[in-house]
């Protein structure tokens, strides 16, 4: 069955479409997060960024920096943040938030026992 991105990606269901190449598509999230938030995907559903094949994903950051560069110039903003998260749907998306401070990006609180095992986490990663 296909995913909700390659139906939006096949024009079944409809999309705020601001860019698109032959591999890529870049749509507003219906869900926005602030003015401009838009997603990235291939057209190719994949269902995890970090299994991806090496073309692809260097074809799709070459879209998504295109895409950041053309929001950033659009919107004025300071910065074009970008987030994969992954856990809603079953397709790589990159989500591209035009940004003019650090108080419009909801980052979870530091986790202060993660803090005090900066050393050990190091250590025990690395090995």
């Amino acid at each position: 069955m296909p995913t909700l991105f390659e139906r939006i990606a096949s024009g079944e269901i409809p999309c705020h479409k601001i860019w698109e190449d032959e591999d890529h598509l870049a749509f507003l999230d219906i869900n926005p997060r602030v003015l401009g938030h838009t997603l990235v995907i291939p057209k190719k559903a994949y269902p995890d960024l970090y299994t991806m094949p090496d073309a692809a994903y260097k074809r799709l950051f070459e879209a998504v920096r295109m895409v950041a560069l053309r929001l950033q110039e659009k919107t004025k903003c300071a910065k074009v943040v970008m987030l994969v998260i992954g856990y809603d749907v079953p397709h790589v998306h990159v989500h591209l938030m035009p940004t003019n401070s650090l108080a419009e990006v909801a980052l979870p609180p530091v986790n202060r026992e993660a803090q005090q095992k900066l050393a050990e986490t190091a250590q025990w990663l690395a090995t």
